[in-house]
This record gives C-alpha cells, sequence and structure tokens, in this order.
C-alpha cells in the first residue's frame, strides 16, 4: 500500500477547491447577473457572458481531473470504507 503524505492531500483538496469555487461564481454570474441573448448596445455584456462560460467550462474540466487525482490519492480509505461496511469483500 502506497503511503501519501498530508501534504499531498492537503494541496490536491485546496484546488479542488478553488476550482469548485470559480465554478461556482462563474455559473451564478452568467445564470443570475448578466443578460442573455444579444441585443445592440450590449457587446460588452455579451463578450462578459462568453469569456466567463469559457472559463467556466475550463475550469469544470480542471475541477473533474482534480477530483480524479483526489479519488486516487485517497483510494485506500475509500477502499476500507467500503470493505468495512461490506460493499467490498
Amino acid at each position: 500500500m502506497i503511503k501519501v503524505s498530508a501534504a499531498k492531500l492537503w494541496v490536491v483538496n485546496v484546488i479542488a477547491f478553488v476550482f469548485f469555487f470559480i465554478l461556482t461564481l462563474t455559473g451564478l454570474a452568467n445564470w443570475l447577473l448578466l443578460p442573455r441573448g444579444f441585443r445592440s448596445g450590449e457587446n460588452v455584456w455579451a463578450a462578459v457572458r462568453h469569456f466567463l462560460l469559457e472559463v467556466h467550462q475550463w475550469t469544470a474540466l480542471l475541477f473533474i481531473i482534480s477530483m480524479a487525482v483526489h479519488w486516487v490519492l485517497h483510494w485506500s480509505y475509500i477502499k476500507s470504507n467500503l470493505q468495512r461496511h461490506g460493499f467490498l469483500k
């Protein structure tokens, strides 16, 4: 069994939290604050909306990757709890 240092786990958790926070902010801004559609005279807001959507999509990809790393690093903990509760033999 491979031992993972607490510092590595902490760094991965913080990175995943930062990505989740960015996802939350960009998602809420696009959903609640910025206007939908294209109206003349609002080119700046349309550009901001498209920029935030791009940031949101790339951050989502990075969040998924960070969660995969998180699960890999915590696999021994996950496996031992699944075995303890009878889901794995």
